[in-house]
């Protein structure tokens, strides 16, 4: 399996891959980013605060090679350094009404990273923590937290080349 970019400012139509149980084993998914909102006319909602929150049921994970969020009119990319892909901590619900099948992700207070760009970020597991995740063998609180400072590489992603560059490229 490979991880691919996550972009906060994703559509709620975009479809990704997660992982969850299913019966004694695990499954790969796709499904749409956003759940169905509380009260009828509400805003789908795509991040849900963790903290004082327990999730019995229902986890899963949404794998991530880095994840991208706009921050004062800028892009940044956030990527561990260890060059390592890892996995959001998320929920799915199943299909309701006239709402699809969906997934939300779970937030954190940003680590000292990424906290300059943003005060909230999407709880990142490492890959040694996925399955402590999805079987519930460790409380909530002592995997949904920020990473240790120095985790995450930010940089800013470079805009795709135009037609005009690309054809001095060929020449």
């Amino acid at each position: 399996m490979s991880a691919r970019p996550f972009d906060s400012d994703a559509s709620l139509d975009e479809r990704r891959v997660v992982i969850r149980r299913a019966g004694s084993g695990v499954e790969m998914v796709e499904l749409p980013w956003g759940l169905q909102p509380r009260e009828a006319g509400g805003q789908p909602y795509t991040v849900i605060r963790a903290e004082g929150r327990t999730f019995p049921s229902h986890r899963c994970l949404v794998p991530a090679s880095e994840f991208r969020h706009r921050s004062q009119g800028k892009r940044y990319s956030f990527s561990l350094v260890n060059g390592d892909w890892f996995y959001f901590a998320g929920i799915w619900r199943p299909a309701a009404l006239e709402w699809p099948e969906a997934y939300a992700i779970l937030t954190v207070d940003a680590n000292d990273d990424i906290a300059p760009y943003h005060d909230r970020q999407m709880a990142v597991l490492r890959r040694d923590q996925r399955m402590a995740w999805l079987d519930l063998t460790h409380p909530e609180g002592e995997l949904l937290r920020p990473l240790p400072a120095g985790s995450f590489k930010v940089s800013q992603p470079r805009d795709a080349p135009t037609q005009s560059v690309l054809a001095l490229l060929k020449s």
